[in-house]
């Protein structure tokens, strides 16, 4: 009972919780059932996924040529920057909530809280897109099949002649919520299941697919210049960072402080090395002016004749993005669950189910919520969501880190990054940098939600924390 009267640390709206008092792991809550390789395979699933199976092709078509290449290398170096800040605080504060819960400790309850506002509207937005990409698949294997649909369920107004809505893609957000809803021990277990059935289809991609590269393919590499390159890593961020999804699990896993920093810095490894074979392999199999940006491997293996492998590699895509919609929509599901066991939102979203000690609640608005996004939106619309939440929450974590390093350096840690304090500065000039490749449009939807957060901040959070009362 010491530790819940401490006086948290600063005022007003920079006021934080104790590092000590944060970083206690208790029995209450959430159930602590995932052991270090479920927890690698939710990384995993949240990272490989979309970017293999629909930007990879898209940035390649559009955007970046062979260099589709470049982009994912530089995304995963800026990411990388940012992971080993995760896993350093991952293996301080076993507790969910992810970005939002270490700018809490840290740089004090406003920042913590737009994070995570900031991550309400992005992880959803992320679930949205992916389920329109499946859905993108989808319609290609149906195509293979020779089977047709109704159009007004085949996609969200303006996408094709009588399009109405993607029924498919709101079909899949909920179900993810349903299983996410059954309880994490059950879900991990199919999450890491469909995990490995990823992986098998990504590696038989890989490897029948460097059987037909044609060098030739692979010039002009930089037909779009080396900006474009640069524009596409902007893109693909988006791909390389499930593992910030995964560690909002932290208060789920049976030893957070030890298997937290692993699985972050294990899947980000598995999927960068996974990502560069994929992007050669697509790239070399098909000049990049005819690769077709929603399904590029199946189309790409269509063009060399194999299109009976496009058809498994199609199914294999359904199966295999549905664990990123998983990593993150329990990521979105946790941070809210987080905020509002605060008091920075309602009570009422932190209600356990009594039996499997999950968010039911927030599940169920979540997976709501990224069907009407997925139903009604074009998945560009969709997209323009999603980065800059990501990118603004990697440089919070990369700077928390130095700030956390320099103001606590005898607190325990499990894992200390390397290169203090160059390699997290890295990551937040990388992010700060790759954000100004972004839209305008995506700057002004951004600019619309801050300010409904900082309303709702200003009329309910502030005045309802749990540290409002605590001197």
């Amino acid at each position: 009972m010491t530790s819940a009267k401490r006086a948290p640390g600063g005022a007003g709206i920079f006021r934080r919780k104790p590092v000590e008092e944060i970083a206690e792991e208790t029995d209450e809550g959430l159930s602590r059932s995932l052991g270090l390789w479920q927890l690698t395979a939710i990384g995993v699933g949240g990272i490989i996924g979309a970017g293999v199976f629909a930007l990879a092709g898209a940035v390649a078509h559009e955007t970046a040529g062979p260099a589709v290449l470049v982009s994912f290398l530089i995304a995963g170096l800026a990411s990388a920057a940012a992971a080993l800040s995760y896993a350093e605080f991952a293996g301080m504060i076993p507790k969910a909530g992810s970005a939002y819960t270490y700018g809490y400790v840290v740089l004090g309850e406003a920042v913590g809280w737009f994070i995570g506002w900031d991550l309400l509207l992005e992880y959803t937005a992320i679930v949205a897109v992916v389920a329109i990409g499946i859905s993108g698949y989808f319609g290609f294997l149906l195509g293979e099949l020779g089977l047709a649909l109704p159009a007004w369920m085949l996609g969200a107004p303006g996408t094709g002649d009588g399009h109405v809505v993607d029924l498919f893609a709101v079909l899949l957000c909920l179900l993810i919520a349903f299983l996410l809803n059954r309880g994490i021990k059950s879900a991990a277990r199919v999450e890491t299941f469909v995990v490995g059935l990823k992986v098998a289809v990504v590696l038989l991609v890989i490897v029948v697919g460097f059987f037909h590269v044609k060098t030739s393919n692979y010039s002009p590499f930089f037909p779009f210049g080396v900006s474009g390159a640069f524009t596409g890593a902007a893109t693909v961020f988006f791909a390389v960072f499930g593992y910030d999804a995964m560690s909002t699990a932290a208060e789920e896993s049976k030893d957070a402080r030890r298997h937290m920093p692993k699985a972050i810095i294990w899947s980000l490894a598995i999927s960068m090395v996974l990502y560069v074979l994929a992007t050669l392999a697509l790239t070399g199999m098909q000049n990049y002016r005819d690769i077709d940006p929603e399904s590029g491997f199946s189309s790409a293996f269509a063009s060399v004749g194999l299109s009976g492998l496009a058809s498994v590699i199609a199914v294999g895509a359904i199966i295999g993005i549905l664990t990123v919609m998983f990593t993150f929509m329990l990521g979105v599901t946790r941070v809210w669950f987080s905020m509002s066991r605060d008091g920075l939102l309602p009570a009422w979203f932190s209600k356990l189910h009594p039996v499997r000690r999950v968010p039911s609640r927030v599940t169920w608005i979540v997976g709501v919520g990224s069907a009407l996004f997925a139903g009604f939106l074009p998945i560009r619309q969709a997209a323009e969501l999603t980065n800059i939440g990501i990118l603004l929450a990697f440089t919070v974590v990369c700077v928390a880190v130095i700030v956390l390093r320099y103001r606590r350096p005898d607190a325990p840690r499990t894992f200390r990054l390397p290169g203090m304090p160059v390699v997290p500065a890295l990551g937040a000039i990388f992010s700060i940098w790759l954000i100004t490749f972004l839209a305008p449009v995506t700057w002004l939807r951004f600019g619309a939600w801050f300010l409904l957060g900082a309303l709702v901040y200003g009329l309910y959070g502030y005045r309802r924390s749990a540290l409002a009362d605590r001197g």
